[in-house]
């Protein structure tokens, strides 16, 4: 019997023949990731129960700041002032202010074979790349930076086969809130989501990056997608090679099969309080909203804040709608600067936040109170996710988020 992907990925860090699902296997790690959510903790568990106070290897090791960035109180401040003295210490790369953690290491790290653990649910955003991305807790985090191993259990594969192209006006979000809906916020529990088919050569590296970054919310341990010459020709561009180009054997062993075909795919939205209570967004229609938020580790890439422009030019955002976009990092805030874009959401009304996790975290910026409603593309929506227990979030697409923000509700964008 053959290997999917992510067994072979696994099968080479832990320097086997072969794995199967349900083995534990003890993996070498290739990079290790943490931001301001949970780092601080980690470093006190360093500082106060490991005796042996070594980094495994401080070049594999990467600290991002970005859920809480600029400060927003005293106590955040020191979360910071910790990272930035402890990753000094032990030349660890440190990032502050350069966007959210997914997008810098898609942007400066991530290659294609690799194994990577990252303090933060949404790790499996690298699959992307055809690597293993997968999160972990503060004490996990710990162990493997001083050992630069870990333990996992192999997962078993869902294959996502993809035939045909998207109609025009709809997103890879739409297709993955789609599935999500269809399988349930439980379908992949503890599995590999493998998108792949023919789809899906239909797809660039931003749409992949939505599709793996969002398989956490079916409970997956990871999405992956099959390295191939897109995914090469975008770490070419980025410097870097790939460690290992891994294909799924096509005798490889899968839970289950779902089939989808791209052009029978629809304007979708997930209504509150749960990701996977998807719907045309026609059910939804007229609901009116308090804020819309465009940004995220799932939709704050260039490719998103060109569509975003395309809805929003010539157009005012409602007086009675907040509209905030956050770019995912300061190269693709740069990059809309250049095109343009900047100067297309100021005129429209809408606000324009640093590089960083925003509204998504609901933590510092964008908080929404009691009964309000935002319509979003961050990556969920459970009660209180962006502010007040009674508040409410809707999950959409950029164009259908933009397109809400000017009509003051939730609607469906139609070119004019």
């Amino acid at each position: 019997m053959g290997m999917t992907i992510g067994e072979k990925i696994l099968a080479n860090a832990a320097s086997k023949d072969k794995v199967v699902p349900g083995e534990i296997v003890t993996v070498d790690l290739d990079l290790i990731m943490s931001n301001d959510g949970t780092t601080h903790l980690t470093i006190d568990m360093f500082e106060n129960k490991i005796k042996k106070k070594e980094i495994f290897d401080s070049r594999k090791v990467v600290f991002v700041v970005d859920h809480n960035i600029p400060a927003e109180n005293e106590k955040t401040a020191m979360v910071h002032k910790k990272m930035r003295e402890f990753a000094n210490k032990h030349s660890i790369d440190f990032h502050e202010g350069r966007g959210v953690c997914h997008q810098v290491m898609v942007e400066d790290y991530v290659r294609s074979g690799q194994l990577i653990l990252g303090a933060d649910s949404h790790t499996c955003t690298y699959g992307a790349l055809g690597a293993f991305g997968t999160g972990v807790g503060g004490t996990d985090f710990l162990y493997a930076m001083v050992t630069g191993t870990t333990w996992l259990m192999v997962p078993e594969t869902i294959k996502i086969n993809l035939t045909g192209k998207l109609p025009k006006g709809v997103s890879a979000r739409d297709l993955m809130l789609k599935i999500i809906g269809d399988i349930g916020a439980n379908g992949a529990n503890y599995k590999i989501l493998e998108f792949g088919g023919e789809g899906i050569k239909n797809f660039n590296i931003s749409d992949r990056l939505v599709l793996c970054n969002l398989a956490v919310e079916a409970g997956a341990k990871t999405g992956i997608i099959e390295a191939d010459e897109i995914t090469l020709e975008y770490l070419k561009s980025k410097g870097r090679s790939p460690k290992n180009v891994f294909h799924s054997d096509d005798d490889a062993k899968y839970k289950k099969v779902y089939e989808y075909d791209l052009n029978q795919i629809e304007p979708v939205i997930a209504r509150p309080d749960h990701i996977d209570d998807v719907v045309s967004i026609k059910e939804v229609d007229k609901v009116k909203i308090d804020e819309a938020f465009i940004g995220s580790c799932n939709s704050g890439r260039i490719e998103d804040l060109r569509v975003a422009a395309e809805v929003l030019k010539g157009k005012k955002v409602s007086e009675k709608v907040r509209c905030i976009i956050t770019p995912a990092s300061n190269n693709v805030y740069l990059q809309a600067l250049e095109e343009g874009l900047l100067n297309i959401f100021m005129e429209s009304g809408a606000m324009i936040m640093n590089p960083n996790c925003s509204v998504c975290w609901g933590s510092c910026q964008g908080v929404i109170g009691e009964g309000e409603i935002l319509i979003s593309t961050g990556t969920r929506n459970f009660k209180g996710r962006a502010g007040h227990k009674d508040s409410k979030v809707y999950l959409a697409s950029v164009a259908n988020v933009a397109a809400s923000a000017v009509a003051g509700y939730i609607t469906e964008y139609k070119e004019d």
